[in-house]
């Protein structure tokens, strides 16, 4: 049994309850005991002063690529759950492009079993739409829900089919889940390796157009409106598909979506030199897609900020840019960036960030979490909003180290991470 903790004095936001005030916070048996002003600690409880820092639901980050199994040379379950712990993360869920495939109930227990064992964060898997990601046959969604999985994609894939991806939609009414789409037009993007612009053009390297996004978007909220299932778009990253989304949410389309800290954070530019770590699908845009991306999560178009983290060795990434690997590590320097850009840059409140980054995840897939309510779950991310860093090399924790943002220096971090009332990482020094 988790001994019994009481925060004092931090800064408690917690959007679902409308709190953004001075109190504390008591965990007793793993779970959310009291908040209030002036609480009595009881006997054996630890006694943690957090003076001028948050309190806040844990964060969820519901795209993540955690490897396991068959990539674990880039990352495993238990090197990712460090990763996400140290970044403040309570729960990921990570997407099924692993080897084989997680599309049925061996390898979606087989993750939850491993997780448990790293007893850090919380794991929730996302299972294929199709078997095999081969997008041809339905995978069996009742049987992977029994199993844990949250939600279905073929991420990294698109379905490529309409008809078969208005049957995913039909079937997920079934079990009301959630279907998670990929949106990528391949007979527009192949071959492509950065934003198509002037950029791509001056570095000679063949470019995906934007339309490559879009057109998918358009199609699947066309599929969710005709279905009436609910539809997550992922890694939103241009301003034409921020705006098709605003309008299927004004028609009443069941559709949300999620962009990633890079899309707000860098544009097509951090390419020029060839720089392999801003190689990513899909790719970083303009600075008008940037800009629409910010506009998109302040007037809640956008629902959440997720990560997409994807880990590789460096082999993949220290060689030709056409030739590297997509993907970069994201869950330790997230909050850094939104706490950087979105707050600091762009005048987002906290409790905007703690939306996008706890309550709105939750909300989006139906998870436990992203509230402080009392008797839930003590899934608790302390920050620093203050805390000053360097994100070195030599502090990655992830097995990987592909990261844009190597030796940047930011200001606020997650300090601690509390999971069922007991914590899993805590800042030394």
């Amino acid at each position: 049994m988790t001994a019994p903790i009481l925060f004092k004095k931090a800064r408690v936001i917690d959007p679902a309850q409308g709190l953004d005030s001075q109190m504390d916070c008591l965990l007793v048996d793993g779970k959310v005991a009291s908040l209030d002003k002036d609480l009595e600690a009881p006997q054996g409880a630890r006694v943690i002063d957090l003076w001028g820092k948050w309190l806040v639901p844990g964060l969820i980050d519901i795209h993540v690529h955690l490897r396991e199994p068959g990539f674990e040379y880039k990352e495993t379950i238990e090197t990712g759950v460090k990763a996400a712990a140290s970044g403040g993360f309570t729960r990921v869920c990570c997407m099924p492009n692993t080897s084989p495939p997680n599309d049925n109930e061996g390898i979606t227990r087989f993750i939850i079993e491993k997780a448990e064992s790293a007893g850090l964060c919380k794991v929730s898997p996302v299972a294929c739409i199709t078997k095999g990601q081969k997008g041809e046959e339905l995978s069996e969604f009742f049987d992977l829900l029994k199993a844990g999985a949250v939600a279905f994609s073929d991420d990294g894939l698109p379905v490529t089919n309409a008809r078969l991806m208005r049957l995913a939609l039909e079937y997920s009414l079934n079990f009301d889940t959630v279907i998670i789409s990929h949106s990528e037009e391949l007979s527009l993007s192949q071959g492509g390796v950065m934003n198509e612009g002037i950029v791509s053009t001056l570095l000679g390297l063949k470019g995906v157009p934007k339309a490559a996004e879009e057109v998918a978007v358009f199609r699947d909220c066309t599929l969710a409106e005709l279905t009436g299932a609910r539809l997550h778009i992922a890694h939103v990253s241009t301003k034409g598909s921020v705006e098709i989304i605003r309008r299927a949410k004004e028609k009443g389309v069941r559709v949300t979506c999620e962009t990633a800290p890079h899309y707000f954070s860098l544009t097509e530019e951090v390419v020029k030199g060839y720089n392999t770590y801003a190689k990513m699908n899909p790719p970083l845009r303009t600075e008008e897609d940037r800009c629409a991306i910010i506009e998109g999560l302040r007037d809640g178009t956008i629902d959440c900020i997720a990560t997409d983290h994807a880990p590789h060795e460096d082999l993949v990434k220290e060689c030709e840019f056409a030739q590297a690997a997509n993907g970069i590590i994201g869950l330790e320097t997230a909050l850094p960036l939104a706490l950087k850009v979105l707050m600091r840059n762009e005048g987002f409140s906290p409790k905007r960030i703690v939306e996008l980054m706890s309550q709105n995840p939750a909300k989006v897939l139906g998870l436990n979490g992203g509230s402080l309510k009392v008797g839930d779950p003590a899934d608790i991310t302390i920050i620093d909003p203050d805390c000053q860093f360097t994100y070195s090399r030599e502090k990655v924790l992830s097995k990987s180290h592909n990261s844009p943002f190597l030796d940047e220096s930011f200001k606020g971090r997650a300090i601690m991470t509390v999971v069922d009332g007991k914590i899993v990482f805590e800042q030394k020094g």
